[in-house]
Order: structure tokens, then C-alpha cells, then sequence
């Protein structure tokens, strides 16, 4: 039973941040969204995860059941029966759920719509604030002190992100980090293709050959 709410629990996170994805001011993915399907019955422009969300609310009954199958060792004596009217309910209704959530997560997966074009408007909308942690990282292999660079990157950080300013050109400006890095190092820390170079080996080694 904790076995299937560790399951369900994965289905849940994976459906979390698909639902998070999908909210109108991100809009990165989308679960399937078929001709004539409604969507928010009081937004007509918005298109509600209702798969996802059928998957999340589902995880929690199997969380719920494996609890109640905790509850369910500790028997009196030989072992009387007060478990077994638990299981009888528990336990089929725990793989009924979970074997509609693989399936339907299955589907929403194979048919999902992703916006790449999206996710790098939304990237380029911190003007390089997503960098910032590799940028402290260079500072400390070039030997700046890590408690200096912690607070170089985060005092520029925070005022672009008061400010809605350009983080990368305050950088580039800053004399403090020009002594460490040169300009071609500043530029490679903010290069977005340098951070993807192993994403299809990646892939390969966790799906093999899947299609």
C-alpha cells in the first residue's frame, strides 16, 4: 500500500508542475485541450488542467489508504479481523485509482502541448536573474572569496529584481567582477545553449531507446 502511494505520490508531483505550467501568466505546457472542450465555467479564455487535477486529488485518497493499512498492523493477540473490513475498501480502490491515473496521466503526456518559444519569453524576462547561481559559482573557482561573490550577485540581483532591470549588463559593469572574469567568461555564464549541451544525453540515459 505505501508502495502505490509512492506511485500515486510521483503522478501527483508530475502533475503539480504541469498544472503549474499551465497557469495563464506562464503557459509553458498544456495538457490536451480538445475542440469544443470548456474550459473555466466563470473564465471562458481559460483552459482549466482537469486531468492533472483529477490526478493530484486521486493521489491523496492513496496516501489516505496506505495510512489506514498502517493503522492496520497492530491486531489484537493472534490477530483478530478489524483490519480486513479496512482492506476489503482500501485495497481494491487503491489500485482502481492508481491504474485510472496511469492511464490518464499516460494520455495527458503523449497529447501534452509544449511552448518553447514561451518558456524562453519567460526566461528573458529576468534579464539573466536565472544565472545568477552559476555566476557565484565561477566567482568561486576563480578564488573570490564565496562569502564576497554571495554578496556581489546578490546585491545586483536584488536590485534587478526590485527594479525589473537588466541583471546581466549590471554585471558586465561591475569592476569587482570584471577583475575575476573576463568579458568572454561573463558572456559564457549567461549563454542559455550552455546549460542544454547534455540535455538529449540525459534523456537517452534515463529513456533509452523508449520511444
Amino acid at each position: 500500500m505505501t508502495t502505490l502511494a509512492l506511485l500515486a505520490a510521483s503522478l501527483e508531483k508530475f502533475a503539480t508542475e504541469i498544472r503549474a505550467l499551465q497557469k495563464t501568466e506562464v503557459r509553458e505546457v498544456e495538457e490536451p485541450f480538445g475542440a469544443g472542450q470548456k474550459g473555466s465555467s466563470a473564465m471562458p479564455h481559460k483552459r482549466n488542467p482537469v486531468g492533472c487535477e483529477q490526478v493530484a486529488g486521486l493521489a491523496r485518497l492513496v496516501r489516505a489508504n496506505a495510512l489506514a493499512s498502517l493503522e492496520n498492523i497492530a491486531l489484537w493477540h493472534e490477530r483478530d479481523i478489524s483490519h480486513s473490513s479496512v482492506e476489503r475498501v482500501i485495497v481494491p480502490d487503491s489500485f482502481l485509482a492508481l491504474d485510472h491515473m496511469l492511464a490518464r496521466f499516460t494520455r495527458i503526456v503523449k497529447g501534452m502541448a509544449v511552448d518553447e518559444a514561451r518558456m524562453l519569453r519567460n526566461l528573458e524576462l529576468g534579464r539573466g536573474l536565472v544565472f545568477s547561481g552559476q555566476l557565484l559559482l565561477e566567482l568561486t573557482q576563480r578564488w573570490m572569496r564565496r562569502e564576497d561573490a554571495y554578496r556581489v550577485v546578490q546585491g545586483h540581483a536584488m536590485e534587478a529584481w526590485k527594479t525589473e532591470g537588466d541583471f546581466a549588463a549590471r554585471v558586465r559593469a561591475d569592476p569587482e567582477i570584471q577583475a575575476v572574469l573576463s568579458e568572454a567568461e561573463i558572456a559564457e555564464v549567461f549563454r542559455l545553449e550552455r546549460y542544454l549541451t547534455h540535455v538529449d544525453a540525459i534523456f537517452t540515459r534515463v529513456f533509452g531507446s523508449a520511444q
